[in-house]
């Protein structure tokens, strides 16, 4: 299975909305103040459909121990990166 941490009790997905553009600075630095400050208390994962466009540094973080797997099967059966939509694993 792709998805690593199924051991979980909860999920948390930290998922800020506002109104203007003018709170943007103020709400998107209390959205991860609020990430970083409840890091202590999480596992050592992420679900990967929660993950932004711009979060690709944390896509091999979310699949933890299965990410050299799926990066083997991506080159293996889509080498030129066919279906590379949502969150992706780049073949190599």
């Amino acid at each position: 299975m792709a998805y690593s941490s199924r051991d979980a009790n909860y999920v948390m997905n930290v998922h800020g909305r506002w109104e203007t553009a003018a709170e943007d600075e103020r709400c998107i630095a209390w959205a991860r103040e609020f990430f970083a400050r409840s890091q202590p208390f999480a596992s050592s994962g992420a679900y990967i459909n929660f993950l932004t466009q711009e979060e690709t540094d944390r896509i091999a973080f979310a699949y933890g121990a299965t990410w050299n797997r799926l990066v083997e099967l991506k080159s293996k059966y889509d080498p030129t990166n066919l279906f590379r939509m949502n969150q992706n694993i780049k073949p190599v």
